[in-house]
């Protein structure tokens, strides 16, 4: 029966913490779900947006006690305007979804939000992580060293 319980309590962990992608899996997930050049935007940023954000993470949050409001998911999209947490005074949802799906592993929904963030007009802007770490910066991913064959 311990046993039991134990393996019931690691799977409930496993799934509670959710997916943190490597960097070029996420970057094959971004492209297909469009944001790769979405308006003017690059892989570039968008990967660098989600490593300051939430470390590539599909479950991090983050409380703002200032306004109330929660930052959810891979690209910590804030509950004030964006989704529906069902706590946050006076919130929006201007993207028509619960904040719970944009920690979900399959990151569909947190994309189709994301694109809707960009479209307002801050665009990228609206990022703080994106404007103190990737705005200005040399981006570009490392080249790789190889030796000839």
């Amino acid at each position: 029966m311990k046993a039991f319980l134990f393996l019931v309590l690691l799977l409930l962990s496993v799934t509670v913490q959710g997916k943190t992608f490597e960097r070029c899996e996420l970057a094959q997930i971004l492209k297909r779900n469009g944001l790769d050049g979405y308006r003017g935007i690059s892989l570039a940023n968008w990967m660098c947006l989600a490593k300051w954000e939430s470390d590539y993470d599909t479950r991090a949050t983050n409380y703002n006690p200032g306004d109330q409001s929660t930052d959810y998911g891979i690209f910590q999209i804030n509950s004030r305007y964006w989704c529906n947490d069902g706590k946050t005074p006076g919130a929006v949802n201007a993207c028509g979804i619960s904040c719970n799906a944009l920690l979900q592993d399959d990151i569909s929904q947190a994309a189709a939000c994301a694109k809707r963030v960009v479209k307002d007009p801050q665009g990228v802007r609206a990022w703080v992580a994106w404007r103190n770490h990737c705005q200005n910066q040399d981006i570009s991913p490392p080249l790789r060293s190889f030796s000839p064959a």
